[in-house]
């Protein structure tokens, strides 16, 4: 069972299908990356949306402040700690997901890794924020999340059709 405010790792399965190269690509070196901040769908909870996170507060923290020195506001980034270390949440990567592309949740030492309550309610807010505004045809995030969306949304119908299919000659 797949929960919001956690952190998960998407099978390579994923980025075939899809194939979107704006999304940030499985890195194998020992350890699997990124990981991904969860939270589901408003409007339909079998849709997963996954945020980025990434160690590299520096380059981060230098976009953040030309967004900031040029809009004013900057809604696309949030940083915040992960295991007591600092990381950028990066909105502007944010894509859709469904619970069949999902490989593993985060853990450390056999406990889930989370985040403070105030962080996930910022991330989601904004999270909420742009992707209401990319859904509304605005250029905010980098993938094309209301095409991956459609597609996903397809995955589900043939999964549902299945699925009643299969229950039905039981």
């Amino acid at each position: 069972m797949i929960e919001d405010g956690k952190f998960y790792f998407i099978k390579d399965s994923y980025f075939q299908k899809i194939n979107d190269k704006k999304i940030l690509l499985n890195k194998e070196s020992g350890n699997k990356r990124p990981c991904y901040y969860c939270f589901k769908d408003k409007g339909n909870p079998n849709i997963l949306w996954l945020v980025p996170i990434s160690s590299k507060i520096e380059k981060y923290k230098k976009i953040y402040k030309y967004k900031l020195n040029k809009y004013g506001i900057v809604d696309t980034i949030v940083f915040g700690k992960v295991n007591n270390d600092e990381r950028a949440f990066l909105i502007q990567n944010i894509f859709p997901v469904i619970e069949k592309y999902i490989e593993t949740k985060y853990t450390r030492n056999n406990m889930d890794v989370e985040i403070t309550f105030i962080l996930q309610k910022e991330i989601e807010y904004k999270a909420n924020l742009i992707l209401s505004l990319a859904m509304h045809g605005k250029k905010v995030v980098f993938t094309d999340v209301k095409r991956i969306k459609k597609i996903l949304e397809e995955d589900l119908k043939i999964i549902y059709k299945y699925c009643f299919c299969n229950s039905n000659s039981i």
